[in-house]
């Protein structure tokens, strides 16, 4: 009767190897020895390593400080932010300027002020470029956004991380404890199946 239980058996033992060697991604934290052979979390162990890597992934695959600049350069030119400028100007000349000169405003016109508000825009918008210049090329040189990622990934506590990487592929750490079950279980009836074979 007991050789009808190797499958659950199998079962059983092949979940629990594989959350065991899943657990042992993040555990022991700290190195320990076991029978005088060096055990630790291989992410505690390689966490500057991995830190490294992904700082390097994230700015050669994913954003660099070129894309970001190249992003503000766009939005700061963009038509969106010209208008909104214009908007700003023109409620300054029609009703705070007046407010701020009272003499001035008896002498200007509306013509007037469309002129002080096109002469404005345009030097504010040669300006706009050459100062989304400068803060583009400062952010160039200065953005390392392998360092920002290694730095932070590194600072990271252990516990952090592991909960990171858990919230993040925990379906996966399911699906390999289950295919761990199932290939226990498998095996469990084939080595059914070659005992109950007449010999």
């Amino acid at each position: 009767m007991l050789i009808y239980s190797l499958p659950l058996i199998g079962a059983l033992i092949g979940w629990l190897t594989n959350y065991i060697a899943i657990k042992m991604l993040f555990h022991p934290r700290d190195e320990v020895k076991i029978l005088f052979i060096p055990v630790q979390g291989i992410f505690p162990k390689r966490q500057k390593e991995f830190a490294r890597k992904l700082g390097q992934v994230v700015s050669e695959e994913l954003i660099s400080a070129e894309e970001v600049a190249s992003h503000l350069k766009e939005k700061a030119t963009s038509e969106e932010i010209l208008n909104h400028i214009a908007m700003r100007l023109e409620e300054g000349i029609t009703s705070r300027l007046p407010r701020a000169f009272p003499m001035l405003a008896m002498m200007m016109s509306g013509d007037m002020a469309e002129k002080i508000k096109g002469f404005l825009l345009e030097q504010i918008g040669s300006l706009n470029e050459e100062l989304i210049d400068k803060l583009s090329g400062e952010l160039e040189e200065e953005l390392d956004v392998h360092r920002i990622v290694e730095e932070k990934v590194a600072a990271f506590s252990s516990d952090k991380l592991e909960e990171i990487l858990f919230a993040i592929m925990r379906r996966e750490f399911k699906f390999v404890e289950m295919v761990g079950a199932v290939l226990g279980f498998l095996i469990g009836v084939a080595q059914v199946l070659l005992l109950s074979l007449p010999y």
